[in-house]
């Protein structure tokens, strides 16, 4: 029987859809068990975004018929996130990715910047550019115009791009969606940032659950519960992945952590020692750095947090 090459563009578990990207035909296929039991540490052994071979018995896979995926081809990159803080285990949240953008706010729900300090940490070890979007600022713009600030000078002045937007008023829509043209695009974040609203607005024919936010914590209630790729009207695609409550490390040692702060990594060449674990060491450069508000405390505190979790794993 020979195989053909598609990718994975929903996963809901054990049953997959697949297309022969860049033709939009989905169709359902299922997992042989010798890729399931090869999974290893990871909960899910395919993801979405995943390049896969696949055998069917009929012409067209049906759900009385579906495919069978046979094969899981190299990756070009992915995301990946411990499962939970006590677990060995791991969870791929998409692969293949050409731009992740981590969606944050700074209110509603209230912005944990250790959080997203993981995800772009993340992103630079498995080699995924990211973008961070600042979403819902049309609540918060006036309010916060201080820590507004703070946040860009912390973020563009670490590297990153900061594009800011509002699903609402449409702020940052068309940079957005001009951005994704062409590219396969990971939408990721904490639970009730707007993700499903922004990937709406991108693509107005896109109809994603969009969830609400509990006013007692001021935190999203969990709503996507599927990892699926869109097909943008304009071209490219998005994956939109269920909402994150925790986000931890893998395959991070605790001496290379540094080395994904992209601020970090540009001054401790200025270390005394090295490795230098920017903590303790006399004439660190990092350390400086800190001190002279080049980088900035919040982000090192971010780095000190790692250490102390990447220690309580071990």
């Amino acid at each position: 029987m020979n195989t053909k090459e598609a990718v994975v563009i929903k996963n809901s578990g054990s049953h997959y859809l697949l297309s022969e990207l860049p033709l939009w035909s989905p169709f359902p296929a299922v997992l042989k068990g010798r890729i399931r039991l090869r999974g290893g540490e990871s909960t899910n052994p395919v993801a979405v975004g995943d390049r896969v071979e696949y055998v069917s018995d009929t012409p067209v896979p049906d759900m009385e018929n579906p495919a069978t995926i046979v094969q899981v081809l190299d990756r070009r990159n992915y995301v990946r996130r411990r499962s939970t803080n006590l677990s060995r285990q791991s969870h791929v949240i998409a692969a293949n990715v050409d731009m992740a953008y981590i969606i944050v706010t700074l209110y509603f729900p209230q912005i944990k910047l250790p959080f997203l300090d993981r995800l772009l940490v993340t992103c630079e070890v498995y080699g995924v550019p990211a973008t961070i979007v600042l979403n819902k600022v049309d609540l918060y713009r006036e309010e916060a115009g201080d820590y507004l600030a703070d946040f860009l000078k912390i973020y563009e002045g670490a590297g990153y791009r900061v594009i800011q937007t509002s699903a609402l008023t449409g702020e940052g829509i068309d940079t957005l969606r001009e951005d994704c043209k062409g590219k396969v695009c990971l939408f990721s974040g904490e639970s009730g940032v707007g993700k499903s609203s922004l990937i709406r607005a991108v693509d107005p024919s896109l109809d994603p659950k969009v969830g609400e936010i509990s006013l007692v914590h001021l935190q999203g209630k969990h709503t996507t519960s599927l990892y699926e790729m869109y097909r943008v009207a304009t071209g490219g695609y998005i994956i939109d992945t269920p909402g994150l409550r925790g986000f931890g490390l893998v395959d991070v040692g605790k001496d290379e952590i540094a080395l994904y702060f992209p601020e970090m990594l540009k001054v401790s060449r200025g270390c005394r020692f090295t490795p230098c674990t920017h903590t303790h060491e006399p004439g660190c450069a990092v350390k400086q750095a800190v001190e002279e508000g080049i980088i900035s405390a919040e982000r090192y505190n971010s780095y000190l947090g790692m250490l102390e979790e990447d220690s309580k794993f071990r």
